[in-house]
């Protein structure tokens, strides 16, 4: 079956017919087609278990609309770019032009990602940087294999359970925990861009800070969105550095257009170039960051060099699984996206939806309780995996996921799902939402000359992170998404902090093959823990429904998290809130800032999209 991606499938108890055990770091997928099989199904046909949704879907009980804006978007519409060659999409159209710049100069995939970060770094000070950490996937197109690079935070020596608690053993609110120091993580973004540049980095690592080194020395006009960031902030003011850079003399934020020169981060990054990474985490640097933390005037922390020294980025394996006739690889633990996005699209495995029109009630309600269920296991099983033991493979098992799906009707929404009963380890429960936000965190995807890709996302966690500037660069404030309740009853929930732990992340780069081994999508998004259903949407819109990728990109978000039925803001809903809601769900309108960069390619063509709700931009040749 040409075209059609075959897999041996074997249940966690030995029994044909249900598990699909491709969990490989480095997943070969030429060889998947020549596998000698016990029990082989082409998944690009429906799981026989979800069966029962396709009549019932069909017999509708309501209309099926489609969502009409009821007055313009945020954003003129916009067609994909195209390119023949190489593409990179990053959330500033300087990132973009400096990844473009190191493909022009024949560099690999993971070059351009590393230059275009430096930039983003320099150009959106609020969502990411060298101060934070970040996951990354990377596609080898010699061989198919799909790599997942950990570079998130970890928690200082002197982290515990209980350090968002106040004495009365309540728990803190997350807005008076984030600025200060006690927030902050040892940053992981340039150890990991490290690992993965000496593995495939084409040019040298020199030349791949000198497009950031100019900008921040040249400096950059304050874009408006930057500005009404600065602009609402209720803590940069409070720390000395911070308000210099970004505010007026008299205390308001500098206004748009504003060049802001960084000469300090320039000279950061001159270091690190001359030097290495190891300038960061040891000697100067380190020093100023484990000083900057403990001595914050508000929140101190407790990191020391020590924490900084002893820093190490993981090259996991990536999660991997069919869906239809594409393999979706996602990242591992301990972000929960990977999981996420591929329970969703599993459990959608054997529904007709990419018959139903999007935007219509059908689509959404599946889409939404979907979600739910994918949002309880995530919040009782994932976690940092060196301290918790994930079931990963049970979790996006398709036996496991057609049983999830049978909790659906098409009648009446579920309401809070409950985690599906998976054997596991863990040590504790974990009951309570993950409290990341969703101003922060960037995205950028790449394909280079060979038909190698990167999906980039980086973070430093809530907008502007901690707050705290040190040497021209914030540090992040990703220790707040460990949970705020560590405990229940007498046992620690899964993401309860703990040292040299790894906070639980929504982040979900994500890459798509065929099933002759050619890439189709690479995607990714910040958004807090929406990210998981911007990203999931996004690749039933390209795939299901065979939108333009732009479009996709475009398209209403539709969110849940195992809660209410959010509905983006800015659009008519009223006809499709009311169905929903007779459905039983509880609707909501949301502001939802996604930031989806993604690259599709069809028939060889190359094609990008940037989100309009941000500042990207796709470029290539």
């Amino acid at each position: 079956m040409k075209g059609d991606i075959l897999a041996v499938i074997m249940n966690s108890d030995g029994e044909k017919g249900t598990t699909m055990n491709l969990h490989r770091s480095r997943v070969k997928l030429g060889s998947l087609l020549g596998i000698r099989i016990w029990t082989v199904i082409a998944v690009a046909g429906s799981l026989a278990a979800c069966q029962h949704l396709k009549p019932q879907i069909k017999a509708e009980p309501v209309n099926i609309p489609t969502y009409t804006p009821s007055v313009a978007p945020p954003y003129a519409p916009r067609i994909a770019a195209a390119a023949e060659k190489y593409m990179v999409v990053a959330a500033n159209p300087l990132a973009s032009q400096a990844g473009l710049e190191m493909l022009r100069a024949g560099g690999h995939a993971i070059d351009a990602a590393i230059a275009a970060q430096m930039v983003l770094n320099v150009v959106e000070p609020q969502s990411s940087g060298i101060g934070g950490g970040g996951f990354l996937l990377h596609f080898k197109k010699n061989s198919g294999a799909i790599e997942a690079y950990d570079g998130r935070e970890w928690a200082p020596g002197s982290a515990r359970p209980d350090m968002f608690l106040n004495f009365d053993g309540s728990s803190r609110k997350f807005s008076e925990v984030v600025p200060g120091g006690l927030s902050v993580g040892v940053p992981g973004l340039l150890r990991m861009l490290e690992a993965a540049h000496k593995e495939h980095g084409k040019l040298a690592w020199q030349k791949l800070f000198e497009p950031a080194i100019k900008v921040a020395t040249e400096g950059f006009r304050i874009s408006p969105r930057l500005h009404a960031m600065i602009k609402r902030d209720k803590h940069l003011k409070k720390f000395a550095k911070t308000r210099a850079y970004f505010y007026t003399a008299d205390g308001q934020a500098k206004p748009v257009g504003t060049k802001l020169v960084n000469k300090e981060l320039a000279d950061t990054f001159s270091l690190i170039q001359l030097i290495g990474v190891d300038a960061f985490y040891s000697g100067g640097i380190a020093q100023d960051i484990a000083k900057t933390v403990s001595a914050s005037h508000i929140n101190p922390g407790g990191m020391t060099v020590k924490d900084l020294e002893s820093y190490r980025a993981i090259k996991r394996e990536a999660v991997c699984s069919f869906y239809r006739k594409w393999f979706v690889c996602g990242m591992p633990p301990p972000s929960s996206g990977g999981i996420a996005v591929q329970q969703i699209l599993g459990i959608l495995q054997g529904t007709d939806i990419a018959k139903m029109k999007p935007g219509s009630v059908a689509a959404v309600h599946l889409i939404a309780e979907a979600s739910r269920l994918a949002f309880a296991d995530r919040n009782r099983y994932v976690a940092d995996p060196g301290f918790v033991s994930v079931p990963v493979n049970r979790l996006i098992d398709p036996g496991y996921l057609s049983k999830r799906a049978k909790l659906i009707s098409p009648y009446k929404s579920m309401g809070r799902a409950a985690p599906g009963e998976v054997q596991s380890q863990s040590a504790g429960l974990n009951i309570t939402p993950q409290t990341e936000k969703g101003n922060s965190t960037t995205h950028l995807s790449v394909v280079d000359a060979l038909g190698n890709a990167v999906a980039l996302t980086s973070s430093i966690e809530s907008a502007f992170g901690s707050r705290l500037m040190v040497r021209g660069f914030l540090l992040n404030n990703q220790m707040t998404d460990f949970t705020f309740k560590p405990f229940h009853g007498d046992t620690l929930t899964v993401n309860s902090a703990r040292a040299g732990k790894r906070p639980r992340s929504s982040m979900s780069p994500t890459l798509i093959v065929d099933g002759t081994g050619k890439l189709v999508l690479a995607v990714g998004s910040p958004g807090g823990p929406r990210i998981i259903g911007y990203v999931a949407q996004t690749i039933i819109s390209a795939l299901d429904w065979n939108m333009d990728i732009q479009a996709a990109i475009d398209a209403p978000h539709i969110i849940n998290r195992n809660g209410a039925t959010e509905l983006e803001s800015s659009r008519n809903w009223s006809s499709l809130k009311s169905q929903l809601e007779a459905l039983g769900h509880t609707v909501k309108e949301s502001v939802m800032t996604s930031g989806l960069h993604a690259i599709r390619i069809t028939g060889g063509r190359i094609t990008g999209g940037a989100d309009q709700r941000r500042e990207g931009v796709a470029l290539g040749d």
